[in-house]
């Protein structure tokens, strides 16, 4: 199965309306969610946020709110000390710019830009090609673990990339540049409802009759 085959059929079978799962309301609450949502699901992250957010819509009233408080909040969470660091961090770093106290909170345009959002705390490479796929419809492959299992299940990429850095350089290369934008979204909700880690739901997969993965189960 060609990348070319998959994203022809695969996003008819997708809510294209859906940039993602996770709950948010505004640009700086998204990355805050992306923040957290390593190493939990979406599903979990959501749990949390909306009460959160409603208590720290910005980073301005995140930084009033303060790490104790942010930990009361996403303590249920994976890695929550660490996380709480990351998001304070931000928050202070943004603290310096237009609209810090904005409930509509938007990144300047400074930001817009991968290396830019790299050099924010908690932002590394997945989370800022993430941020920038999702907020701005900018063509930056996000490799979490759906794309980065099932991009290995198809033979899209080697086993030699072995990390999301490498999984990213590796679909780049072989996924046509008209489908780039859509590669996160599309994989992540194929390989979260269908083309599941255990159990793939085969029998209702739009892919079946042309793919030749191992674990192929009709």
């Amino acid at each position: 199965m060609t990348p070319t085959e998959y994203f022809e059929c695969v996003p008819k079978s997708v809510d294209m309306n859906i940039r993602s799962e996770l709950y948010s309301t505004n640009e700086f609450t998204f990355a805050v969610a992306v923040i957290l949502s390593a190493q939990a699901t979406d599903k979990k992250v959501n749990e949390v946020t909306p009460a959160l957010f409603r208590a720290a819509p910005s980073p301005a009233a995140m930084t009033a709110l303060g790490e104790d408080g942010l930990k009361k909040h996403i303590k249920v969470l994976s890695f929550f000390n660490n996380k709480a660091k990351s998001i304070m961090g931000l928050a202070a770093r943004l603290m310096d710019d237009a609209g810090a106290a904005d409930a509509d909170y938007k990144f300047p345009a400074k930001y817009h830009d991968r290396d830019a959002l790299m050099k924010l705390p908690g932002i590394g490479q997945k989370t800022a090609n993430v941020i920038m796929n999702v907020l701005w419809g900018a063509p930056n492959i996000g490799v979490d673990t759906h794309v980065f299992r099932n991009a290995h299940r198809y033979g899209w990429v080697g086993a030699d990339a072995n990390t999301p850095e490498k999984v990213e350089a590796a679909l780049i290369a072989v996924i046509p540049a008209k489908y780039h934008g859509i590669v996160n979204h599309v994989m992540v909700l194929h390989g979260r409802y269908v083309c599941r880690a255990l159990r793939p739901a085969c029998e209702k997969c739009p892919v079946a009759h042309i793919c030749t993965a191992a674990c192929k189960t009709v």
